[in-house]
C-alpha cells in the first residue's frame, strides 16, 4: 500500500536565526511524519509560489505548512496558504482568511475590540500619543520579536521617532502600543475533532532578570544564545493549580480571540496580565513554532501529549475540516 504524502513547506531563505529555526522545524516535523508513516518530503518556497504549482499533480493527502515568511518577509507568509487553497489542496493550520487577519497586529486588535476582548491601546506613525503614555514600539506584521530591543520601550513623547527609526532600520510598518507593566503568558491551542483544546498555560519568568533590563521578549532573547536573557528568561507552567481563576480566564480569552480571528488547526495566544490584575490579549500567531524545543511542544508534553501526537493530530484535523468544508 503506498503511503499517504504529507510534503513539509517553508519559506526560510535568510541567515538569520529566526529563518534557521524554521528549516530545523521543517526537518523535525518531516521526521515525526515519516515515523507516523506518512511519505514526505521538505519543499523551500520562495516569492512566487511556483514549488506549490508542482503539487496538486502528486496528490497530497495535506500539505503541511510552515511558511512563516517569504524573502524574508513574514507580511507575504500568508500567501501560502491562499495559494494551497486556489490549489484545492489541503493544507494544515490557519485559512488564508485567518491568516491575514492574524499575520497584522492592528487587524487582530480590531477584530478582538469588536468581540469585546481587551488589547492594549495603539497609536499608528504619524498619529498623536499621549505624552506621559509608555509605549512600547512593535512591527505591524513581523512575528518572532524582529525589530524588537531594549530601546523599543518609550514614552509617548518619543514614539513617533522611534517609529520612523525602527520602520528606516529594519523595514516594514511599526506601531506604539500601550506598555502593559505585569507578567507575560504564552497560551498554545490545538485542534482536534473535538473542536480547540488550550494546553497547559505557560508563564514568561522575568524575575531572574536585572532590575535594570525591561521585562519583554525581544529578538535577543528568543534567538540570541549569547544574551543574557536568552538564559535569563524560562517558561513555566502550574498556572492552573496556583491561581486557578486566572487561568480560567486566560482559557476563556484564549478560546474567545481563536473563534474572534477564525482561527484552525493550531495557534498561540500571547497575553499580559497588568499589575492591577487586567489581562489583555497582545496577538495570536497563526502558525507558531513547531520545533521540539519550542513553547507549543512543550505546552503540549505539559499536557501528556508526544510530539509525534501534535504532529498527527495537526494533520488529521486539517483533512477533517476539509471535508466539513467541501
Amino acid at each position: 500500500m503506498t503511503a499517504l504524502f504529507v510534503p513539509v513547506i517553508h519559506g526560510a531563505a535568510l541567515d538569520r536565526p529566526d529563518e534557521q529555526d524554521t528549516i530545523d522545524t521543517a526537518k523535525a516535523v518531516a521526521r515525526s511524519l515519516s515515523h507516523l508513516g506518512f511519505a514526505t518530503e521538505i519543499l523551500t518556497v520562495r516569492p512566487g509560489l511556483t514549488a506549490l504549482d508542482q503539487l496538486p499533480a502528486r496528490k497530497p493527502y495535506a500539505v503541511f505548512n510552515l511558511v512563516e515568511a517569504l524573502g524574508g518577509k513574514a507580511a507575504r507568509a500568508e500567501e501560502a496558504p491562499i495559494r494551497l487553497e486556489e490549489l484545492g489542496l489541503v493544507t494544515t493550520g490557519a485559512s488564508g482568511s485567518a491568516y491575514v487577519v492574524a499575520n497584522s497586529k492592528i487587524s487582530t486588535k480590531e477584530l478582538l475590540a469588536n468581540d469585546g476582548i481587551t488589547t492594549p491601546e495603539f497609536w499608528f506613525a504619524g498619529e498623536m500619543v499621549p505624552a506621559t503614555e509608555t509605549v512600547i514600539v512593535k512591527s505591524i506584521d513581523e512575528h518572532g520579536s524582529l525589530g524588537m530591543d531594549e530601546g523599543s520601550v518609550v514614552t509617548g513623547r518619543e514614539a513617533k521617532s522611534e517609529i520612523a527609526r525602527r520602520e528606516a532600520e529594519f523595514g516594514g510598518r511599526f506601531f506604539a502600543e500601550e506598555y502593559i507593566a505585569g507578567r507575560e503568558f504564552n497560551v498554545s491551542v490545538i485542534e482536534t475533532r473535538a473542536g480547540p483544546g488550550v494546553l497547559p498555560i505557560a508563564e514568561i519568568d522575568f524575575s531572574r532578570l536585572p532590575e535594570s533590563t525591561r521585562p519583554i521578549v525581544d529578538f535577543a532573547a528568543k534567538w540570541d544564545a549569547a544574551a543574557p536573557s536568552y538564559h535569563d528568561m524560562v517558561r513555566r507552567f502550574g498556572l492552573e493549580r496556583m491561581e486557578p481563576n486566572l487561568a480560567d480566564e486566560i482559557r476563556e480569552l484564549s478560546l474567545a480571540t481563536w473563534h474572534a480571528l477564525g482561527l484552525s488547526g493550531y495557534a498561540r495566544v500571547d497575553f499580559r496580565v497588568g499589575d492591577n490584575g487586567k489581562v489583555y490579549v497582545l496577538e495570536a500567531n497563526a502558525n507558531p513554532c513547531l520545533a521540539p524545543d519550542a513553547g507549543f511542544a512543550a505546552a503540549a508534553a505539559e499536557a501528556g501529549l508526544t510530539y509525534d501526537d501534535i504532529i498527527s493530530s495537526i494533520v488529521d484535523v486539517a483533512v477533517q475540516n476539509s471535508k466539513v468544508m467541501a
